[in-house]
């Protein structure tokens, strides 16, 4: 399969290209080079790390297939800016990322300058050798890579008992609750998966049939109001709303609260550390940062429970209205709140990522892509749960409505929350 329709090289795809890679840098910018070093927990990557591997792999996928192209930057970032491709060789250990103050921040910018200014010569030549297939896998993967950038170091920032901010900006409550109603969608056989013109991954494809009993999805997704209605009604002690591995999760964790909730002593009114330092919860707001575990027992304390990606999927397909009614990273700030569209949904679209029951599995007559470029999905397929929708740090026109995020289900760094799904009476 291709990954995109797209003519090689060209002056848009190198605007793309140039526009993608200095937002990266944008993000970036508010943090000090001791900032950018820090690797707080093992899932947690430095902002430092993530600005040489979206380096590296450009250099490596299309610049390094590229006739006339100079030897690499430096031999030994194809080793410590690997992330898991074993196809192009050993990896240096991502728990360790953290350790590596060399090269330095100055080294690491200065890549990224000799890559991009290569990057920029051959695409406005429109160079018929470069691939534009790769090239727009990159800028994809760039994207999520921002969206990691950003949540990784609001984890790293996080254990600072100084709660310093990212940015130096006001965030605003959410104005007022949003309504809660059941949206209805009748038992069909139907068609998921992506179809048409444009980018897709290839873990959203092949485009195939499959079929829905009766189920209702809840018009928006649960707030941090009701989640804090749980923590007072003993849900996080409650065997019965958990599944096995959950419980045993909460329990070797001491898990009270979603990630980054606090109660400062003497207070009852909990806060959480954002982006933005340390700030009251909103309670109208969508609530974020829930594991599946979290997720799927908040849902269970509901009377409701997750819904499939392929609910999801034709629901947002049918009366999900468009991805670009969804507030998005470009738009800010990088915290929840609602978010209304035209269609019955509220914050269908960015703000959070919404948890699914389905597991991340190949859809049938799935293939990887050729090459170590294959390894990008599909060897994670096993024992994660998907996830649909975006989120606030995601940025503007890379979901689609058949995008399929992918997290273990006891992971919470992301902004992760749900919508509620029943089975129709």
């Amino acid at each position: 399969m291709t990954l995109v329709e797209s003519k090689p090289g060209g002056a848009g795809l190198s605007e793309r290209f140039a526009e993608v890679r200095a937002r990266t840098c944008r993000l970036a910018a508010s943090l000090s080079s001791e900032d950018q070093q820090i690797q707080a927990f093992d899932y947690a990557s430095p902002t430092k790390w993530h600005l040489a591997h979206t380096t590296w792999f450009f250099e490596t996928f299309v610049l390094g297939r590229e006739p006339g192209h100079e030897p690499p930057f430096d031999p030994t970032f194809s080793v410590l800016f690997n992330s898991y491709y074993e196809g192009v060789g050993p990896q240096f250990a991502r728990p360790q990322r953290g350790l590596l103050s060399r090269p330095s921040l100055q080294t690491v910018l200065a890549y990224r300058e000799t890559v991009d200014r290569e990057m920029v010569d051959r695409l406005r030549s429109q160079d018929e050798a470069v691939r534009a297939d790769l090239v727009e896998l990159g800028l994809q993967h760039e994207m999520q890579h921002q969206e990691l950038l950003l949540t990784d170091i609001l984890a790293n920032l996080s254990v600072n008992p100084t709660s310093p901010a990212w940015r130096d900006e006001t965030v605003e409550f959410s104005s007022a609750p949003a309504t809660s109603k059941w949206i209805p969608f009748d038992a069909q056989l139907i068609q998921v998966g992506h179809h048409g013109r444009g980018f897709c991954f290839d873990n959203e494809t092949p485009r195939h049939q499959t079929y829905v009993h009766p189920f209702e999805l809840r018009s928006n997704p649960v707030t941090n109001a009701e989640v804090m209605s749980f923590i007072d009604d003993a849900g996080y002690r409650r065997p019965e709303l958990w599944l096995s591995d959950g419980l045993a999760w909460v329990r070797e964790h001491g898990v009270e609260a979603p990630a980054y909730w606090r109660r400062n002593p003497g207070e009852p009114a909990w806060r959480t550390f954002t982006l933005y330092g340390e700030q009251a919860v909103d309670p109208h707001a969508p609530a974020t940062h829930l594991s599946g575990y979290e997720a799927h027992a908040i849902a269970t304390w509901l009377g409701a429970r997750l819904p499939t990606e392929q609910e999801w999927e034709w629901a947002a397909t049918t009366q999900g209205g468009s991805p670009q009614e969804g507030r998005w990273l470009e738009q800010g700030p990088v915290v929840p709140r609602n978010s209304p569209t035209t269609s019955p949904f509220t914050s269908l679209w960015g703000e959070t990522w919404e948890w699914t029951l389905s597991a991340y599995q190949p859809y049938p007559r799935y293939r990887p892509l050729a090459g170590a470029v294959g390894e990008y999905n599909g060897k994670f397929m096993a024992n994660q749960l998907v996830l649909r929708g975006g989120s606030c740090a995601t940025p503007a026109n890379h979901v689609r409505t058949s995008y399929r995020n992918f997290f273990y289900p006891h992971q919470r760094w992301q902004f992760t929350g749900l919508r509620p799904a029943r089975d129709a009476q």
